[in-house]
């Protein structure tokens, strides 16, 4: 079977390619991402492939139809990129990754907490240049902290487990409480509350048009003042421009993010923040 892969790297590649050994599917990979302007590229190929940062909208959808494809493959889980309504009208299966391994994103999360806190990144610079003062290298003891997990599915139960083993007090916000989080000692409470409580907060949620801009200007005013908040999940979960207002005013005292809303451009020219 022909199978058109888009936004590929060259670890796409790598492992789709292991992957196919024993099946003997025709893959062809695309770097360019899937929108309706590429979507020709995929003519004759009934099966797509495709990442978070392509837009399967209604115009895309239609363009795919017409050239003969009948299977959308997504590599993630979350499948906010695609307009499933439109998909179902015309035909088209859509699947999509179960899960990822929960405990490689929630320790992610945990490493960008450590590299904030302790500075680690600072240290490491200042140690190749044989600089090593310990001024301004100074963290905060994880133990005691108040942490807030701002969704408790299968990666923030990861995380709560991880900062439960560092002695932090867990707080937690999802419609659905997990009871295996009740089980280690979570409590739940609202956001506000979480925000206003917590000295990190950690998100570990899907994007929705409930959670898009979750944390924005108003979510932000409620937050402990200097508190370090962490996003591995989708960069729409927060306002840019208003964690920038945060982050300028020491309102946000930390920020660690593997993700970023403007992602679907990779050209995208960023500055980092002190």
């Amino acid at each position: 079977m022909r199978v058109a892969i888009f936004s590929s790297k060259s670890y796409d590649r790598q492992f789709l390619n292991t992957a196919n050994a024993d099946h003997h599917h025709e893959l062809v990979f695309f770097e360019p991402r899937l929108t309706a302007a590429t979507a020709p590229l995929a003519a004759g190929f009934p099966v797509v492939c495709v990442f978070i940062n392509d837009c399967l909208d209604a115009e895309a959808l239609e363009k795919l139809a017409a050239q003969g494809t009948r299977l959308l493959a997504l590599r993630s889980a979350g499948f906010n990129h695609v307009d499933v309504a439109k998909a179902t009208d015309l035909g088209l299966t859509v699947v999509r990754v179960p899960d990822y391994s929960p405990y490689a994103v929630a320790e992610h999360a945990v490493g960008m907490i450590l590299m904030l806190n302790r500075k680690l990144y600072r240290a490491y610079n200042r140690v190749r240049d044989d600089n090593f003062s310990l001024e301004g290298l100074l963290g905060f003891d994880l133990h005691g902290c108040a942490v807030g997990i701002v969704g408790t599915g299968k990666i923030g139960q990861c995380f709560a487990q991880i900062m439960k083993g560092f002695g932090c007090q867990l707080l937690a916000y999802d419609p659905y409480p997990n009871p295996a989080c009740i089980e280690l000692g979570v409590t739940y409470v609202d956001l506000t509350d979480l925000l206003s409580q917590s000295k990190i907060a950690s998100l570990h949620c899907p994007l929705t048009s409930a959670t898009h801009h979750l944390i924005n200007a108003t979510t932000l005013a409620t937050l402990q003042p200097g508190a370090m908040l962490i996003n591995t999940s989708r960069g729409g979960l927060i306002d840019t421009p208003a964690v920038i207002a945060a982050i300028k005013s020491g309102q946000v005292g930390y920020l660690g993010i593997d993700v970023y809303e403007q992602e679907e451009n990779l050209f995208l020219k960023t500055s980092p923040i002190r």
